[in-house]
């Protein structure tokens, strides 16, 4: 980001990997305010998608609506940005991304606990073990801010939590940001 006070952060990976509990987490414990955008809730409620399948129980995002949505938001800083998939995000815009990773029996009982369809649990799952969103994020953006963290427990979480808090707080100094 260019002028930004606050950097801007993705935390990815496949549903079930604790994506939305790590981003709020991060906003309540981060020294400069971080805004929390789950963008599958800002999918849907503005209407930022051409459809809804019944069958993946999902919906069909626009993500020309979606990226002009966002882009007055991440342009000032200071966001997280919470979702399945990242490359659909512009290069320029992320400071950080996280790739959240889970061992795939422990992600297929977090999405039956959702009562996903089981074509949707399977299909999570062989992305999972397939490292796609890793991938996804080391294709799209550089090296140097891509992280894997793994997600299985409370213990990780906090750590990856603490780990994240450490590295906004090497970014406000280096950019010299007041916080």
């Amino acid at each position: 980001m260019t002028n930004a006070q606050s950097p801007v952060i993705i935390i990815t990976g496949t549903p079930g990997t604790g994506k939305s509990t790590h981003a709020q987490l991060l906003a309540n414990e981060s020294p400069v305010p971080l805004r929390h955008i789950n963008v599958g809730d800002l999918v849907k409620e503005n209407g930022l998608y051409e459809d809804y399948d019944e069958e993946w129980q999902s919906y069909t995002v626009d993500e020309d609506k979606l990226l002009d949505e966002l882009e007055p938001i991440v342009t000032e800083g200071g966001v997280i940005l919470d979702w399945h998939t990242c490359e659909i995000f512009p290069e320029r815009w992320p400071d950080l991304v996280v790739v959240l990773r889970c061992e795939n029996s422990q992600l297929w009982d977090r999405l039956e606990k959702r009562s996903y369809p089981l074509k949707k649990i399977q299909e999570n799952n062989e992305a999972e073990i397939m490292q796609v969103v890793l991938e996804e994020a080391r294709a799209s953006y550089p090296a140097e801010i891509v992280v894997e963290l793994k997600s299985e427990t409370t213990e990780d979480l906090e750590a990856n939590v603490t780990r994240i808090v450490e590295w906004v707080k090497s970014w406000i100094r280096e950019r010299g940001v007041d916080s």
